[in-house]
């Protein structure tokens, strides 16, 4: 008996979805919880499993399909077993038109059939530039020949690739966050000689009884918080005419993946030991490569960190994420020179930015958080006693 396969009720404020990606094709076997398809929402991805072990039969929303919640995506054979699978007979392909994405073979012109360059032509460099003797014409004048491109050979071609809806919504947040807000930032650099002691003495006994390494977000998120404490509208947001203030601290991460930038969020940090919050960036990382992350997981936050650090960003204005009011950007640690006691010395430092928004936040409350940022991470054991 053959059963159909229907997209999943669709979350809260989502009308429609993309199918993504077929991970099984027609004749296949599949396994009981085994994903068949993705969904793309514009903001999550699902993942469609087989209900009970059988084969795939027929596929009638093909990848790029736009589709709606209850929707037929394909039809299901319940009960076969991986042998019936194997006995179908595979769909005949010519390699050729395989090794060319669907496409005849575009002729190629063999080495002698190219035609060399007549005597008067003036030689190529290998990136196509005047080589000197050309130049010393132009200086005296003289005309050069008309010579053909140095990509002889090489195609000019264009790849046109539709957005994900992924894509699509984070440029619309992005244009959002833009035009609404009056968006400024500001700087300050710290110098991370103290944690990365800390960092040093303790990491070994920090993973061996937390199963966690200690990084530098637990370190940015516990300072964060606590500048949020003394600077309250850091952490609010505007709703209409009104500020609203939250007394909790829910920190968003953002994780850059394959498909565009997510922001999981670490909800209530302040009450979350160091161990807690490494834990929950390094699930939130992974399960944001897999693209099973949950639209709840996602929605909602006061305040986001964002590390362009790891790709070697050295100074950024990252933007607000609304309705949020700020975001933090941490950059690369560099050993640079410092004064300290009237000595120069090398420190590892990394710049800071705090993108915010200007029609809640003053410039004073702003260069306040991130000199309270700076303070706890300079000297956190003098912050963490309360001193």
């Amino acid at each position: 008996m053959t059963t159909n396969i229907k997209v999943p009720a669709l979350p809260e404020s989502i009308a429609d979805a993309t199918v993504a990606a077929w991970h099984k094709k027609p004749g296949d076997f599949v396994k009981r919880d085994e994903n068949i398809v993705d969904l793309e929402t514009d903001k999550v991805v699902l993942e469609v499993p087989a209900l009970e072990d059988g084969i795939l039969k027929e596929i009638l929303k093909p990848t790029g399909s736009t589709v709606l919640a209850s929707e037929v995506l394909a039809t299901f054979e319940p009960g076969k077993s991986a042998a019936v699978a194997n006995d179908q007979p595979a769909a005949a392909s010519s390699p050729v038109v395989e090794a060319t994405g669907g496409r005849p073979p575009e002729k190629q012109d063999k080495p002698s059939e190219v035609k060399s360059q007549p005597e008067s032509m003036p030689e190529l460099n290998a990136e196509g530039h005047f080589t000197p003797a050309e130049r010393r014409s132009i200086r005296a004048g003289e005309s050069i020949v008309a010579r053909p491109s140095a990509r002889v050979g090489a195609s000019r071609t264009d790849k046109r690739v539709p957005m994900t809806r992924l894509r699509q919504r984070i440029a619309e947040r992005l244009l959002e966050a833009k035009n609404n807000t009056a968006m400024l930032t500001t700087f300050n650099e710290v110098n991370l000689q103290s944690v990365m002691d800390l960092r040093a003495k303790y990491k070994d006994q920090f993973e061996k009884k937390f199963g966690a390494r200690l990084g530098f977000m637990s370190f940015f998120t516990l300072a964060c918080v606590e500048a949020l404490k003394k600077f309250p509208s850091i952490n609010a947001s505007i709703d209409g005419a009104d500020i609203v203030y939250h007394n909790y601290f829910d920190i968003g991460m953002a994780i850059s993946t394959e498909k565009g930038l997510v922001v999981p969020i670490v909800r209530d940090a302040d009450q979350l030991s160091m161990a807690d919050i490494e834990l929950k960036i390094v699930d939130f990382a992974k399960r944001a490569r897999d693209g099973k992350l949950s639209l709840e997981e996602m929605t909602g936050g006061t305040f986001s960190i964002t590390n362009g650090g790891v790709f070697g960003s050295m100074l950024s204005t990252p933007i607000v994420n609304p309705p949020q009011s700020a975001i933090l950007g941490m950059h690369t640690i560099q050993q640079r020179p410092v004064a300290e006691n009237g000595q120069v010395v090398i420190r590892p430092m990394m710049y800071l930015a705090l993108s915010y928004d200007h029609r809640i936040v003053d410039g004073k409350e702003a260069i306040s958080f991130l000199v309270a940022i700076k303070e706890f991470l300079e000297y956190p054991s003098k912050q963490m006693l309360g001193l």
